[in-house]
């Protein structure tokens, strides 16, 4: 009989073994893409990520006859349940061997977590949140991940289900290329909104970066505040977010949307750095910085752009300024030497969202799931 048997996280060396183990489950898999430990280890520090400073979080690794063979984090995110007035908890960061009762004492361990500070339901995987990196995989296999998208294998989904849990919800990302050719009919209508409006649409303007940031935030909550799931970003959030993508920042394709000089709407879409980190094997240290700025700077390998956040201001929303904002971020992004996007995530049920990329001639690439268990 096998023994199965689980650690909390307490100590740095288990820390590392926790951020180290997807190199295990992924070591064969040739499109998985890691992050940069340097990153991650910022990530999960309570000192350096603000998402802590409204959130509890354990850690725990599983261990099957005394081989390391799976982790998982409880979330309680508190700023979520403020927003949505419930009583949800998460899971994330799930990795785990082909093994459902390894799979079980993970997720029993997370929900006896979640259920002892008085949680209803437990949903994920949220890496921390709805914010960061969300889903297993449904579909998009056999393809590496875009930038700040999760990859999981397939068996995961099985895991779960078998499990118990049910799907609360999934997301589509869908994928746009140079092959594809915008209808006529959308060009004359963004043209239309653009005069009916009296927009102007812009660029970021990297000289005033963090005058921009500002503006950013008087968009972000208030444009996606009737989303399913979403949880509102704190300033400190925000902040931190931007110190990351400035990174990566291609000022190209950073788009604000002002009507009479306020900025009604925003368009983030970021170069798919993945198509580097891959080269890098999650090391940026000793020559990972010189590959970076190898691949980034000399090769221009990358080829393709993920649209991260795309909102408008709710007063302004139904009136097209999305799908103008879209097809603002498209011509400029293939202008610019990208040949390939991808859009989103986006719910499965924001109709509106889905009809206007259906209309632009995006497909459906990806599908990521979220799953909800009871705890009662």
């Amino acid at each position: 009989m096998s023994k199965i048997s689980i650690e909390l996280v307490k100590t740095r060396g288990q820390l590392k073994t926790f951020l180290r183990f997807p190199f295990e489950i992924y070591r064969d898999d040739p499109n998985w893409v890691p992050h940069l430990m340097m990153e991650r280890k910022q990530f999960f520090d309570p000192n350096k990520n603000p998402f802590f400073q409204h959130a509890q979080v354990e850690h725990y690794l599983a261990y099957k006859n005394d081989a390391l063979a799976g982790r998982i984090s409880a979330i309680i995110n508190h700023n979520h349940n403020l927003f949505h007035q419930d009583k949800t908890g998460f899971f994330g960061f799930f990795e785990c061997i082909d093994d459902i009762e390894v799979a079980t004492e993970l997720f029993d361990t997370a929900a006896d977590f979640l259920r002892s500070h008085k949680r209803d339901t437990m949903r994920g995987p949220c890496n921390f949140s709805t914010n960061d990196e969300i889903g297993f995989l449904v579909k998009g296999y056999g393809e590496p991940p875009t930038i700040m998208n999760t990859y999981t294998p397939p068996y995961y989904l099985e895991l779960a289900e078998k499990y118990g849990m049910r799907k609360a919800m999934d997301t589509y990302g869908y994928y746009l290329d140079e092959s594809i050719e915008i209808p006529e009919r959308n060009l004359k209508l963004a043209e239309r909104i653009r005069k009916r409006e009296e927009l102007t649409i812009r660029t970021i303007r990297m000289k005033e970066l963090n005058a921009e940031v500002e503006r950013v935030k008087k968009i972000y909550n208030q444009a996606w505040e009737k989303n399913w799931g979403f949880v509102p970003l704190t300033d400190a959030e925000i902040d931190y977010l931007a110190e990351d993508f400035k990174l990566v920042l291609d000022p190209n394709i950073v788009f604000f949307a002002e009507l009479n000089g306020e900025p009604i709407g925003f368009a983030l879409a970021l170069p798919d750095i993945n198509q580097i980190l891959r080269k890098l094997n999650g090391k940026l240290l000793p020559f990972g910085i010189f590959k970076l700025l190898y691949y980034k700077k000399i090769r221009r390998i990358i080829d393709g752009i993920r649209v991260i956040i795309l909102g408008v201001l709710p007063e302004y929303q139904g009136r097209g300024i999305d799908n103008l904002l879209y097809l603002e971020v498209i011509n400029e992004g293939l202008s610019h030497g990208y040949k390939w996007a991808e859009l989103g995530w986006i719910l499965e049920t924001n109709h509106k969202m889905n009809r206007a990329l259906d209309s632009l001639g995006a497909k459906v690439f990806r599908i990521y799931r979220i799953y909800d268990y009871p705890l009662k």
